[in-house]
This record gives C-alpha cells, sequence and structure tokens, in this order.
C-alpha cells in the first residue's frame, strides 16, 4: 500500500486544484497579502516554512503572481499589518489570526470586496469567502480515544491547553466528552499553556506538586508536551505511563519512528501544510476558479483537513526531515 504522507496529500490537493488550469491563469496579475503570527513556538515555525513554499510554489508556476508576507508576534501588530496590506491594494488576503479580536480588521478587508481565506484559529463571525482548518473536534477527539485505550479505561489525565480561541475550546470540550464516556477515566485539570514550551513547563510543574497520581499528560501540541516532559524528567517521578502531544514535530515523530521515547507512542495530524493549500485556494477564489467536477458556482465556505492518528506502524510517512 501506498503511504500517503502530509506531503503527498497536499500534491494531491494541489493537483485537483490545477486540473482544467489554462494559460489565461497569468492574464490578471493578483497581489495577494498573507499574515501569520510570528514563529513564537515549534508548530509556527512550520507553517510559515509551508506558507512560503506555497507561495514559491505559485510563483514558479505563474510569475505575475505577487505575494506579500507578514508575520506578527502579538494581535496588535497583526491589525495594523493587515490594515497596511489592504491599502496596498491586495486582491486576497490570507489570514492565520493570532486570536479572534482581529476580526474587525479582516471584516474591513472583506466588505472592501478582497478575497478573503482565513485559516485555523478563526474569526468570532464568518467575514470571510473561505474558512480553511485542520479538524480540531477530530483531532482530539481521535487523541483522547487512543490514550483511553492505552490506560485500560481507567486512570488521572492532566489537560495542558493552548491560547484561549474557539479551536482551543473545541478541543478541550472534545477531550473532554469522550473521557466522560469511561467512568474509569478522571480528568484531574486543565489549565492554559499558551502553546508554549515554558509555559506549559510551569504548568506541569504545578500539577506534579499538586496531584500524587497522574498517569497521563494531553498537551494536543508538541510544543508543549516537551515542556511538561521536562517538568516530569526534573521531578524525579515515576507514575506518569503516556504523554500525546500533537501535531506531529518531527523529533517526536522519530521518536515514534524508532519506538525510543518509553511515555510518546503516538501523535495526531494537525498538518501545518494547510498554509501552503491555502495560497492554492486563495490563487482560485480570487481568479473565480473551481474545483474540477464541483457543480457549485463557487468554492465551499469551509473545508476541514482530516486529523489522523499516527503510531509506530505509520510514522514514516509523516516524518519530514526538512521542516525547522
Amino acid at each position: 500500500m501506498k503511504k500517503f504522507g502530509i506531503v503527498l496529500l497536499a500534491a494531491f490537493i494541489l493537483g485537483i486544484f490545477c486540473m482544467g488550469w489554462t494559460s489565461d491563469a497569468t492574464a490578471d496579475s493578483l497581489k495577494i497579502g498573507y499574515s501569520m503570527p510570528a514563529a513564537t513556538h515549534g508548530y509556527m515555525a512550520r507553517a510559515i516554512y509551508w506558507a512560503k513554499k506555497g507561495m514559491a510554489d505559485w510563483k514558479a508556476k505563474d510569475p505575475s503572481l505577487e505575494f506579500l508576507f507578514v508575520t506578527a508576534d502579538n494581535v496588535t501588530k497583526q491589525a495594523n499589518d493587515i490594515e497596511d496590506l489592504i491599502q496596498k491594494g491586495i486582491n486576497a488576503l490570507i489570514v492565520f489570526p493570532f486570536d479572534a479580536s482581529v476580526t474587525s480588521v479582516v471584516e474591513k478587508a472583506y466588505k472592501a470586496g478582497i478575497y478573503v481565506l482565513v485559516m485555523d484559529r478563526g474569526t468570532s463571525k464568518p467575514v470571510y469567502d473561505m474558512y480553511l482548518s485542520n479538524d480540531d473536534e477530530g483531532y482530539t477527539r481521535t487523541g483522547m480515544e487512543w490514550l483511553s485505550k492505552q490506560l485500560d479505561y481507567q486512570g488521572n489525565v492532566v489537560i495542558i491547553e493552548g491560547i484561549p480561541t474557539p479551536i482551543n475550546t473545541i478541543r478541550v470540550d472534545s477531550i473532554k466528552k469522550v473521557a466522560a464516556q469511561y467512568p474509569g477515566v478522571k480528568i484531574l485539570d486543565s489549565q492554559p499553556g499558551d502553546w508554549n514550551k515554558q509555559k506549559a513547563l510551569a504548568v506541569m510543574e504545578n500539577y506534579l506538586q499538586k496531584y500524587k497520581k497522574i498517569d497521563a499528560v494531553y498537551t494536543a501540541d508538541d510544543d508543549m508536551m516537551l515542556g511538561a516532559l521536562q517538568a516530569y524528567r526534573e521531578s524525579g517521578r515515576k507514575d506518569i505511563k503516556h504523554f500525546l502531544g500533537g501535531g506531529c514535530d518531527k523529533n517526536v515523530i522519530k521518536w515514534i519512528m524508532d519506538d525510543s521515547h518509553p511515555l510518546v507512542k503516538a501523535n495526531v495530524t494537525y498538518p501545518p501544510d494547510q498554509c501552503a493549500t491555502a495560497v492554492s485556494l486563495a490563487v482560485m477564489g480570487a481568479q473565480g476558479k473551481n474545483f474540477e467536477g464541483l457543480y457549485q458556482k463557487k468554492l465551499p465556505i469551509r473545508i476541514i483537513l482530516s486529523a489522523e492518528l499516527v503510531t509506530k506502524a505509520n510514522a514514516e510517512a509523516y516524518y519530514f526531515p526538512e521542516e525547522p
């Protein structure tokens, strides 16, 4: 059976996007703005890598395309960046929100007739032509089902959450709904780690002081998991059986491939190459193109990518050593 890794999936999607694409794709020059958070943690560094790859691939295909790419380390800067992109006369805007408080400036672009594609963390209302995201509910449902099974449906679990956003709420609610199905699985606590290794380390240190017996730690993010692992290692405790992150950091996937870490045996995909797919969708949307075989006149307003469980059996397909 052929391995379908994330890159292969992206290539397949891109191939579908480009089916029927004729030479008139370069007829109207497009200026596309792309705003993302800065690489303050590992996942976002990988997301930026894929965003840049997507833009470079399209630029090679169509040199007339112009991309204006900006990153921000806080939400105020991102809002200002988007205002600046609007003033520069962009035809399309791709936004990976720092958080939902950028909604008002995104709405300004949308009302101005700019093709708007919002990703991942989302906006507080649908002020976009398309929303693209990974499956946040399926992401943590898949992970929590695996974790519950590994615990034989008995054990104490602590959660380290991300930044308070709509997707974080969906993730945490999904974890708790799965746990509620199994009376023997108890969620001891859930505190924000802000998708940050050092913050998660501090949260884990607090958990270790507060709870005498913890069986599993679920962070749904590999950066936070690494911080939690460090705190646990430094504590000298031996009670925790499983740590589960998510997002397929290459070092974590290598552990799973090699079966080299006794506490990390699985992961769940949250592919950062969505940031390359977003480029394809924005180009198509701004040019009024559509998927081949789609009978509706416009592109879908929401596209949700699937979450997949990664174990030793399939980890090689999700290992990308060229990522940051």
